[in-house]
């Protein structure tokens, strides 16, 4: 009996916790695009960039904390401010391929916000074409 008695205390407050967790609110991140393609550019003109753009569409200010690139090639910007519910925000992502050789690439970018989901993961992916290709098609 005791052991009912446990079993059906602890399923009482894990129900009550997990309901408790919903309720709670809070900011949270929507992003209009996670992914954006630069498509092909020139070595000659390695540095390209790209705003994503989010909305806040929790109850709570959203703040950033961090953004960090998964390579030095690439540098993200983004909004300071704690964003207020139902405003947007942005991300500037820049890459520099300078010094990098040409062909596809794929970023990531890890954003830690104060979100329901507080680590958020966009990407930024691209094909840099040599040089000498680009002399190539202007014979």
């Amino acid at each position: 009996m005791k052991k009912i008695l446990f079993l059906v205390t602890l399923l009482v407050m894990g129900v009550s916790l997990a309901f408790a967790e919903e309720a709670d609110g809070g900011a949270a991140i929507k992003f209009d695009k996670t992914t954006h393609d630069f498509g092909k550019f020139s070595e000659k003109q390695p540095v390209v960039s790209c705003e994503f753009k989010f909305t806040n569409i929790g109850d709570a200010p959203l703040v950033i904390h961090q953004a960090v690139a998964s390579c030095g090639c690439t540098v993200p910007e983004y909004t300071q401010e704690p964003i207020l519910p139902g405003k947007s925000g942005i991300i500037k992502v820049t890459y520099n391929g300078a010094g990098k050789y040409p062909g596809h690439f794929k970023k990531s970018i890890t954003l830690r916000t104060n979100a329901k989901t507080e680590m958020v993961r966009i990407y930024i992916t691209g094909e840099m074409e040599a040089k000498d290709k680009d002399d190539k098609d202007a014979k």
